[in-house]
């Protein structure tokens, strides 16, 4: 089992409100950039959707159910399969995202619980936990060429130190699409 992290990132770090839907000042950076950056399976997920378990945070999963669920490509229809759990201490009803269920206690407990490769996508609130419990594996960061000073990090200040090798890097559109993982010890 694995535990990968996608992201849409800035060159300063920044993950906030990159499709503009939380209406902060400079959202929706990463749609600036054309549609070739961000359609289909830009971070090459492939089987591991197929096999995999997705975990997102209340507003990311939100954010989901309200796009996905009415699109029929074959992205979309390898996304709208996969189990998702939800973190979420408010949501009781995620009905609206088929295979979604909320999970049963500490999320950092359902991933060590999980024999899948786990996907998290955006999610802050459980990614930073994972990060901090040195359970992350790979990161799939498909990084643009913006800078926005300020904004959500993906790794702020106090973060834990890690060692990661670069395992690929493509240009994606106007992006570059980065794999790191966990160092060789």
């Amino acid at each position: 089992m694995s535990v990968i992290v996608i992201e849409f990132i800035t060159l300063d770090g920044i993950v906030s409100d990159p499709d503009g839907s939380d209406g902060t000042q400079g959202g929706g950076w990463a749609f600036r950039h054309g549609p070739e950056a961000v359609a289909g399976d830009k971070f090459r997920l492939g089987s591991v959707l197929d096999n995999g378990v997705m975990l997102m945070g209340r507003k990311t999963w939100q954010l989901f159910a309200r796009i996905w669920p009415g699109r029929d490509d074959p992205f979309a229809r390898r996304l709208n399969a996969v189990p998702k759990l939800v973190a979420s201490s408010t949501l009781t009803d995620v009905s609206a995202f088929a295979n979604s269920q909320v999970v049963d206690g500490d999320p950092i407990d359902a991933v060590k619980r999980e024999r899948r490769d786990v996907i998290v996508t955006g999610s802050l609130s459980v990614v930073q936990p994972l990060i901090t419990a040195d359970l992350i594996d790979e990161y799939r960061l498909l990084t643009f060429p913006t800078i926005l000073g300020s904004g959500e990090r993906l790794f702020p200040a106090g973060s834990p130190p890690a060692d990661l090798e670069c395992l690929s890097a493509e240009r994606s559109g106007a992006a570059v699409l980065a794999r790191y993982g966990r160092a060789a010890q």
